[in-house]
């Protein structure tokens, strides 16, 4: 079993930044994949960013590429979201997620991921 518990999340302005974490336990965190998914009122859950057991390989939704950035810290079992140039398209409930069924470049789908947080709120106002 893993444990993923999400935080960071907030209320910000447009244009501004947070960074979210997703601490794991309860396995070698570098056993899996980690991927950041999120769902806004009324929408389906939507791939955001994922990254590679060794976090040499990332990948991002075309709508954040080069404003968010995720990255893994193997000594703390956390996987980040530095979110910057926040828009208020952003605002959304954020899932970190975990695979130990999918590798690589390819773990987008919300089925590629056996393992889920419990969110955090990102508000982005205008």
């Amino acid at each position: 079993q893993v444990q993923l518990v999400e935080s960071g999340g907030g209320l910000v302005q447009a244009g501004g930044s947070l960074r979210l974490s997703c601490a794991a336990s309860g396995r070698t965190f570098n056993n899996y994949n980690m991927g950041w998914f999120r769902q806004a009122p009324g929408k389906e859950r939507e791939f955001v960013a994922a990254t590679s057991r060794s976090g040499g390989i990332t990948r991002y939704v075309e709508s954040v590429k080069g404003r968010f950035t995720i990255d893994r810290d193997s000594a703390k079992s956390t996987v980040y979201l530095q979110m910057n140039s926040l828009k208020v398209e952003d605002t959304a409930a954020y899932y970190c997620a975990a695979t130990t069924i999918c590798s690589g470049y390819g773990c987008t789908l919300q089925t590629d991921y056996n393992y889920w947080g419990q969110g955090t709120q990102v508000t982005v106002s205008s």
